[in-house]
């Protein structure tokens, strides 16, 4: 991100957060580049990613129109949680595989029918609250009412269901954050699938609660199967392969 050394001077506060989101900043006088804001080079960078910015009430919080601005004027992938701004790391290979056989699977089952299911990157606006606008990326979502989709082709609704395959840096995000704010939120189902542990944990959603949990192993059961889709099932031996 490019910014002039007026607008640095006048908005420090604003472009640290960005920072501290592994975001660099450089720093232009009379168009030419002259300075540069990144992070300390001796921080542990997992952890910067996983926890960028804490929420403290004051200035902390990143609001949704200052995430616009960075993820418009960045290459990189964020989310945006209660107020604090996480930088996406690329995944890993079993990361990727068991994305890819979700989405198979997925694909072949709602194919001819009314909800479409997405991969990530694909923004989902959410509205935690009235003050608190969230923007996340899952791995797999299903999409129903899709005229919440505008004319820029972005997404500002709920999904019924979302998926997130659970990576090392993002462990604690997808267990905690990410489960309350889909919880609060009124997204239906949300499946949890560790490719490490090789488990898929299944989170029925209703009224904002916790109503039913289903674990599946790669050890003996063979499917793991929505409850709010009868019939949409995943091999575990394919998930995990």
């Amino acid at each position: 991100m490019r910014v002039t050394s007026t607008d640095m001077q006048n908005n420090f506060g604003k472009y640290l957060k960005f920072a501290e989101a592994n975001e660099e900043i450089i720093v232009t006088r009379n168009g030419k580049d002259v300075a540069k804001l990144s992070t300390f080079d001796g921080a542990d960078e997992s952890v910067l990613r996983e926890e960028a910015l804490r929420y403290e009430a004051g200035d902390d919080w990143v609001t949704y129109e200052e995430f616009l601005e960075l993820t418009e004027t960045s290459e990189q992938r964020f989310e945006l949680i209660d107020g604090v701004v996480y930088n996406l790391a690329s995944p890993s290979y079993k990361h990727q595989h068991a994305v890819q056989e979700l989405l198979g699977t997925f694909y072949n089952w709602f194919k001819g029918k009314s909800c479409t299911p997405l991969t990530s990157p694909f923004d989902i606006t959410l509205e935690k609250e009235k003050t608190n606008i969230c923007v996340v990326q899952p791995d797999l979502v299903v999409i129903c009412d899709k005229d919440q989709i505008d004319a820029k082709g972005k997404y500002k609704g709920t999904p019924e269901l979302a998926v997130e395959v659970l990576s090392p840096s993002t462990r604690s995000k997808d267990l905690i954050r990410k489960l309350d704010l889909y919880r609060k939120c009124g997204i239906k189902e949300y499946w949890i699938v560790d490719p490490m542990k090789e488990q898929a944990t299944i989170f029925t959603l209703i009224d904002g609660e916790i109503a039913d949990i289903a674990y599946y192993s790669n050890t003996g059961e063979q499917f793991a199967e929505s409850q709010l889709f009868v019939g949409l099932r995943v091999s575990m031996q394919d998930l995990f392969a």
